[in-house]
This record gives structure tokens, sequence and C-alpha cells, in this order.
């Protein structure tokens, strides 16, 4: 049994993806918990409805629309956290340095209080109806928060099988196994395979075929067979989900390098003119394979001493609030990125090395600027060019000053992030360009109150009103910067306010009714509803009992109060039956019966609640990084603590300078002193790159002019309103004069990625999902066709392959198998010869199907050893008397046996061995060189041996073994027949050769 259901994202210009999987038995795994640039809490609703029967979470992707909400749903839905989560290692990093910058970048994100929720509140305290304009908001997460919540996950490394443990509320997952395949598109993307029983699922949303400069292809095809096939743990799956966003985007001519020329070309048709060239991209994905083409663009144009370059005489800026941990998780997860990036280090770090060595040999003649520049080789992720903005104050300074620059900026929407800001800073020059990489779906689809900057600027590219500015490019291809022509941009920015008087007040109330249903809902010492399957630890757990009542975590909400919050106000008694299900019987006085009719899972049998598992046999269990030092640890308070320069003076023990001791302010901020000495030492000091930041002069300025904004600058407006707060929305008119042109940086599959390797997947079961209506339909329509032979035969099942479900419709897309239990025969046991096909042991066999009446004694292994033992002693001297249970009784079941000597003879002539296995010609290669033969390719897909003997593959998986007589000159002389046979043994030793009878 498998039903499917999206939560977001299906038949939807939102990029928003949330997926529900139920599987046989009650699991259910939920998919991504992505989010929208709204930030609507009232979106995820749906999500909250089902965290109570929840058994896994898997995450795909470090962006927005694939985690968005998953610090939201930590803080605010009680049995979150209790799930178990499961990501690759860069997931995990990025998503945490996202949700970090996302945070501190738009008080929107913290989400509003729905109105109505607040209008109920304010009914139950007894008080007048609020303001239904007041937009108050909840607690944001802070940092440290969400560094918490991600290092619940568990990390997962591409390609290895895992059984993943169950929620404490979920029942027993049965043998399911997850794994990670790489799905290109972000740095960790993943595709999941779900295994469960005989349903084989693969999960694949938003993935990349073609490889990139930072990031590798999607593993659909298997290399080792020269990428025509797809690898055999994805292939033939019994469900495939896939998105269908790009389903109308044709693949553009030339590949990842003419995208790359195409970006380059429009860039320097900008800033040839002197103009700002402004990229909206994300913050933790699809930044690094910009960032890393852009930086080495300009160290191209830098080696080469001719001014008439336009990229050089630009500067180039990456515009981020926690942009730096991102780079730094970038620098230390090489090896998930693409292999071109791997060798390129290594190819660095070997010249380093020879460049010490030369150095160290001709020391005396080297003078010490030259000792200066001989530093660290810049790597893939160190820049020497791209300078790193984390303050507004930054951004303020680089856009007030003029001349050619290039800014990349989060966030793609153009919703929340300095993007925005920027934006409404250089729209009214004509010289200016922006840049959109990634497509906004067709306007009119979503309303006109949702709809993004992002989307409105691509609206104005398609329409191209005011016409078209063609640039020559490099090629001689003319490249398109569509006029705005003036057009009035609105944006809308919204700001956090402190609450005071009756706003508070409203808030107060909120709170109020909040911890009222939480203290209506025990849960026996604050333990969530947990299954009989943890009562077999609970002789393991006595010592534990102090621990888990004083456990801080695990007390509090149990179930989603704001799904409680209606019923409770209309009942003011507690939580109505329904609400409550089975739980009544312990939630509520005199209540002694519960009808478990038509009931499924925990509401059909008495509830029990056990305390959970604390120790194992090893003791008690605990967290390591609850007893780290903070040196230790990769950031506290948002500051990197590997860099021991910035906590350097607030040591123990460590003597100062007489010039250091005005370095600190009264306030503990640095003064004047600080500032001074920071200039002085300013054309010694190298940044953590390793790059002299005195190196790089641009138009004039001093890129180190960056450094003497002050850093905390930003946090004195956080800190007046981190109590209850507000936010205030002010919408701004920016006329718009810049020109918009387009380059496709999404790294999505295309149409042409889907039209191909769909039909070679052959899945029996297809769901679309994540994209619009019009890409949905498309795609389903030409699937439709191409799995014609995949699927059955009727034109029935031949419509009900495939899917398009939309948000909140489930379907069922269960395997069609008929499966029987047949019993074998003792007498076939014996016979059977098992082999060893890559770790499984396979066998056939013919056989008679029969009926036979099989005896069966249904209570003997019930009885227990010490009434065994009572039995015995009694029936010592007296026959024993059979007790009614022990009757035996008699059932018809099919019984497979040996056939009969008179219709062996008959299918001994008709039956063929079986081959089971699959042989490559290159470990068949390997392996006849090892024993003396003579192996080498002739031609594609032939190998030779000998001279004598040649081995074919064909596309089927067929092994053709040919050999003559007569061989070629340059190979010595063997017998024909001990060559041909050497191979064919050599063959046979690696399948599983199954004798038919």
């Amino acid at each position: 049994m498998f039903y499917f259901t999206p939560l977001l994202g299906a038949q939807s210009s939102s990029p928003a993806s949330q997926s529900l999987l139920e599987l046989d038995g009650g699991v259910k795994v939920l998919i991504d918990v992505g989010w929208d640039e709204h930030f609507t809490v009232s979106k995820l609703k749906a999500l909250e409805r089902h965290v109570p029967s929840l058994s896994i979470i898997l995450l795909t992707h470090a962006t927005p629309s694939h985690l968005g909400a998953f610090a939201h749903c930590c803080k605010n839905f009680p049995l979150f956290t209790q799930i178990p989560i499961y990501a690759t290692t860069p997931v995990i990093s990025l998503g945490r340095t996202l949700l970090q910058d996302v945070y501190s970048s738009t008080p929107l994100a913290s989400t509003i209080i729905p109105a109505d929720t607040l209008a109920e509140s304010s009914f139950a305290s007894g008080s007048t109806s609020t303001d239904p304009t007041l937009q108050l908001l909840l607690t944001p997460p802070t940092a440290e928060e969400i560094a918490h919540y991600f290092s619940l996950i568990h990390p997962l490394k591409y390609s290895q099988p895992h059984e993943p443990l169950p929620s404490a509320f979920s029942p027993p997952l049965n043998g399911l196994k997850i794994t990670a395949y790489n799905a290109g598109h972000t740095l960790g993307g993943t595709i999941w395979h779900l295994q469960h029983g005989m349903e084989s699922i693969v999960y694949a949303v938003d993935w990349n075929q073609i490889r990139e400069n930072v990031l590798g292809g999607a593993a659909w095809l298997d290399a080792s067979g020269g990428g025509a096939e797809v690898i055999e743990q994805l292939r033939k799956p019994t469900a495939l989900i896939c998105s269908s966003r790009g389903a109308e985007k044709n693949s553009l001519a030339g590949g990842t390098k003419r995208r790359d020329e195409l970006l380059l070309d429009t860039i320097r048709a900008t800033i040839a003119k002197g103009g700002t060239v402004l990229i909206p991209t994300d913050t933790s994905a699809r930044v690094l394979e910009l960032a890393y083409l852009l930086e080495h663009a300009w160290r191209k144009e830098h080696i080469n001493n001719d001014s008439d370059k336009p990229l050089k005489n630009a500067r180039l800026y990456l515009a981020s609030r926690n942009v730096g941990a991102t780079m730094r998780y970038a620098r230390s997860m090489l090896e998930w990125m693409d292999e071109n990036i791997v060798k390129e280090l290594e190819v660095d770090e070997a010249a380093a090395t020879n460049k010490k060595q030369h150095r160290r040999n001709d020391s005396k003649q080297v003078g010490a600027r030259d000792h200066q520049a001989a530093g660290k080789t810049a790597g893939p992720f160190d820049f020497k060019y791209l300078r790193l903005l984390e303050r507004r104050k930054q951004v303020d300074r680089i856009t007030a000053t003029k001349g050619p620059r290039v800014i990349l900026a989060s966030d793609a929407s153009l919703e929340w992030g300095f993007s925005k800001e920027i934006l409404g800073k250089i729209a009214n020059d004509t010289s200016n360009l922006i840049i959109l990489t990634e497509s906004y779906g067709a306007r009119g689809e979503v309303a006109k109150d949702e709809e993004s900057l992002g989307a409105l600027l691509w609206s104005w590219y398609l329409e191209r009103r005011d016409g078209v500015a063609l640039e020559p490019g490099a090629d001689g291809q003319n490249l398109e910067h569509v006029h705005t022509g003036g057009r009035e941009l609105q944006m809308s920015i919204a700001e956090r306010v402190a609450l005071q008087g009756r706003e508070l007040l409203a808030y107060q109330q909120y709170l109020a009714t909040q911890r009222r249903l939480q203290s209506q809902m025990p849960l026996g010492n604050g333990s969530a509803l947990e299954t009989s399957a943890d009562a077999v630890d609970e002789t393991s757990s006595t010592s534990s009992s102090s621990s888990e009542e004083s456990d801080p975590e695990r007390q509090g909400k149990a179930l989603n109060t704001s799904a409680a919050v209606a019923n409770l106000n209309r009942n003011k008694s507690g939580l109505a039956k329904e609400t409550l299900g089975v739980n009544v019987l312990l939630r509520q006085p005199g209540v002694y019966d519960y009808d478990v009719r038509g009931k499924k899972g925990r509401e059909q049998m008495f509830p029990f609640i056990s305390k959970r598992r604390r120790a194992d046999d090893f003791g008690d269990l605990i967290r390591p990084d609850e007893y780290l030092r903070a040196e230790e640890r990769d950031e506290v308070d948002g500051h990197d603590m590997r860099d021991d320069s910035q906590n350097k003076n607030s040591k123990l023990g460590l003597k100062r300078k007489w010039g250091d001791a005005g370095l600190q302010g009264e306030n503990g901020t640095s003064g004047p002193g600080a500032a001074n000495k920071r200039r002085q030492q300013k054309p010694n000091i190298k940044d953590t790159n390793g790059i002299s930041n005195g190196d790089v002069i641009v138009n004039g300025l001093h890129d180190a002019v960056l450094d003497d904004l002050s850093d905390d600058s930003e946090s004195e407006v956080d800190e007046s309103t981190n109590g209850p707060s507000k936010v205030i929305t002010q919408v701004h008119s920016v006329e718009a004069h810049l020109k918009i042109a387009y380059v496709d940086f999404a790294g999505l599959h295309d149409q042409r990625s889907l039209s191909m390797l769909i039909p070679l997947i052959q899945p029996r079961k297809l769901i679309l999902v994540g994209g619009n209506v019009s890409e949905t339909n498309l795609l389903a329509s030409e699937c439709r066709q191409k799995l014609v032979p995949v699927f059955s035969d009727s034109a029935e099942g031949e419509r009900n392959d495939v899917f398009t479900p939309t948000n909140g419709q489930t379907v069922e897309a269960s395997v069609d198998t008929n499966a029987w239990t047949v019993k074998l025969s003792s007498a076939l046991v014996k016979r059977l010869r098992w082999q060893n096909v890559r770790g499984l042991g396979v066998v056939t066999l013919m056989g008679h199907l029969g009926a036979m009446a099989v005896e069966e004694q249904e209570t003997t292994d019930r009885i227990s050893k010490k009434r065994q033992k009572l039995l015995k002693e009694d029936s010592e001297d007296s026959a024993v008397q059979k007790t009614p249970s022990d009757v035996k009784n008699q059932y018809t079941a099919p019984v497979l046996d040996v056939l009969p000597a008179s219709m062996a003879a008959a299918t001994r002539s008709v039956a063929q061995p079986l081959h089971v296995g699959d042989i490559r010609l290159a470990d068949l290669r390997k392996l006849l060189q090892s024993t003396g033969h003579t192996a080498e390719f002739r031609g594609e897909g032939t190998l030779l041996i000998d001279g004598l003997v040649a081995v074919r593959k064909t596309a089927t998986g067929r092994i053709e073994v040919e050999g003559g007589g007569l061989g070629l000159p340059e190979y010595p002389v063997r017998k024909p027949e001990s060559s041909f046979y050497a191979v064919k043994r050599r063959i046979y030793d690696g399948l599983a050769v199954i004798a038919g009878g």
C-alpha cells in the first residue's frame, strides 16, 4: 500500500515543496518542509495536522522552497523535534546558514499571528475584540536555536542504504530503507530512494542532469555502462515522484559553457558603460555556482595586463547577512562537489608546495615583499576579487558611489534580503542592469498581492512593452536587454516595532491561552504519545525516571495546540472527546468506555504511556555537543570560534601591550583607539583567505574602506525589538529605468532531460508535482505516450498510471501484484541448490503444485516453559490427558512437491539454465589479464582475448562469445579451445548459473 499527498507545490507556481508518503502499516514519511517568500503561516496548516502521526522526515535541498519552514516547525509544533530527520551533510550545514540569514533579514519570517486566533484569545479572556488589522509577530528562533534544530538532523552519505529509526508515536517501520543519491541542482541535493516491502519509491524533485562548474550531474545514469542505462537501484521503481518544473523550457544550445559565456558577455556590456549589474540569487545553493564563475572570470582577466578588459576595471561583491559562514562550509565540503573542483584544489596545493620549495632554496635572493606574495594559493572558494558584504552599512556605502560593479545579493525572489534594497537604489538609472537567473512562472497564476518583485520583473521581461536594447556579444550574437520605460515599481518594506499598551495586552492574552491549552493536556511527565512498543524498554529506563521528569524539552505540548483553540473556546471544560480520541480514557474523569469500532492505529487499544528509554547497556545517553567548549564550536552568537583573532583580547592570563589598553571602551565595544590601530595595521594584515587586502586597488578606491564600518551597527537595531513585536509594512513607489536581462542559472531539468530520462527509468507509476498547471499537463501527456510499453496494455491502465494530483489530493499508487503463499515439501527443500549472487541466495525450482491437509497446533508455542515443566512432572506416573486447547486443527494449503518421475522426463528437455547476474567487460578484462591472457578492447563494446576469442555485450545485457582457430600474428600462439573455454569459464564464474530442472 502506498498513498501520496502533496501538501504544497503541486500544480502551482509557488516553489514551496511538501510531500507526504503513507506506506503499509501506517508509516508516514514527510519529504521537505518548504515555504515561499511570503512566509504565510496558513500554508502550514495541512502539515501541522499530520505532525503527530509522522514517522520520519527527509530533506532534499538547502533552499527556502525545501526547508524554509523547518525552524518554524521546530519552534511552534510541539512534536516536530521528536521526529527523526535525515539529510546530507551539505544540506544540514547550508540550511543552517540559510535560515539564519532569512530570520535576520526580514521580520515576516517570524510569521504573523492569524487574526482569528487573536480574536479567540481575547474572547477566552473576556476582553473586548482586538483590532483585525493588528499584525503581531511570533517570537522568532534565535541563531543558537536554529543551530540546535539542525544539530538534531541525522547526516547521511550518498549511495549508502540506511534503516531509519521511527518516532516515538509512530508504528514500526517494518524494514524501511532510505538511500540518498546525488540530485545536482544544489550542493548535497538528494534524490531519495525508499524501499518498503515490495514498494520501491524514487522521490526526485528539482534535479539537474547536466554537470556544472561546481556541481556534478544527478546520479541517474551508470557511468561504468557508458552512461546509457539508469543505475540498477533507481531503475524500474514501483513509483516515481518527479517534478514537472521546466517541462516547457528548451535547453540552451551549447550547454553550460554557452550559458557561462552569455552571462559574462551580458555583464561586460553593462560595466563597459560604467553601470551597475545586480544579480539576485539565493544565499546557500546556486550562489556557489555564480560566485565560482565570476571569481575565476575576474582572476583570468587580471592575469593579463591588458587594461581594455572591462572586468578588470569593475568591482565584484556578494551581499548576504550570513554569507561568510556559507563560504566556510563550502570550503570544507569540496568532496561533495564535482571532481574538477577536487582536481583544481590538488593542482593548487601542488603548485604552492613547489613554490615554497623553490623559495626555500633561493631564500637569500628573495625580498620581503616576494615572501609576502608567496602566501597561500587561492583555492576554488578562496576569493581574491569577490568581497563579502554582511552589513547594511557596507551595502549603503557601495551603492552610494558610482562606477562599474557587479553585485550578487540574496534573495532571488527580491522579497527579502539585500537584493530588494539594492534594487530600490539602482532602479532609476538607465545604465544599470538586473539579471534574472530563473523564471518565475506565468503571470496571473497567483494573486496580485502574493506576486513577488521577481515575478513582476519577469512579466515585464516577457511583455517587452518598452522595447529591447540589442548589445553585441563576444561571438557576434546580440544580447537582449529589455527596457522598463519608467514604470512604477511598488516595493513594500516590513519593519519590526515593539508592542505597547493594548497591543501588548492582546499578545499576553494570546500567550495565556496557549499556556492554558498546555496545562489541560497532561501526558504523564510531559512525555509525548507513545506506542506500546516502547514498553519493551521500560525495564532499562527505571534509573532514568528522575531525568525524564526534569527534561525541559520533553515537557510541554504533546498535541498541536492551534488545532484545538476553537474547540477550547466553545467548551470551557476542556477538549472534546473527538479531539482526544482514545486518550479520553486517561484525560477526562468518569469515562470508562470508548468505541473502537472502525478505528485505526492506536485508536484500537487502550492507551498506554511509558517513559522513553534514556539509557542503554553502556550507561546514560548524552549529547556530545552539550559538552563542547566555546572554542570547539563552529559558531557561537554568530561568530566563527575557529578564528582566535576575535576573542584574543578576552583570554584570561594573556598579557597586553601598553598601547592596547584603550582598545575597549566601558561598554565593551571598540573605541577610537581600536579604529586607529586597525587603520595603522591594515597594510600588513591578511584576510581569512590568505590574500592581502592591500593588493587590490580598483578605480582609485581601496577596498579596505569597507572594513572601517562598525560590525555591531546591525545588532543595535535588533536588540531593541527582541521582545513582543508587530510588523508595520510601508509601501514605496520607485520609478524603474534600468534594463532587465535573463540568463538561466536555475540549474534544473528541462524538457529534453525529462523526455529522455523518464522512459529510461521505466517507472510503473508516475506522479508529477512541483510545477504549474501547464507544465504538469504537458509532461503528463508526453509520458502517457512514451511509457505505454511499460504500463499495462489496457487503455484504462494507461490513463491511471500517470498521476497529476493537486495540493491536498491523495492518490493511491500501490503496486498491483498477485502474491500467494506456497509451502514447500521437505523432499523438495532437500534438493534445492542455492547460489550466492551479490549477497543474495538465489535458487530456481520446478515442482508439482497440489493441495495438502496441514495440521496446525495453535497453542504449543504459546505455553510457557514453566507450564511445560509442571505438565512434565504431573505426567511421570500417569498418562497426560490432552486439553481442549491442544487439539490440532487441520486446513488445506497449496504445497509444492517433487515432480513425479513420469513428469520429470518431459520437463527436463524443455527447461533451460538460468543465468543470474551482470558481467562488466572491464572486470572480465582485468580478470583474464591476471591469469596470463592478453585482453584488449577492439571497437565499441568488443573485448578481444588472445586474438582468438571475441566477447560482446549487447544493449539488452546479453553476452556473446565468439571464437575461431586462426589468431592474429602479433599474439602468442595458444590452443583455440583453451582460450575459448577459459573465457567461458570466467564468465560463468561471474554469473549464477541455475539449472532449469
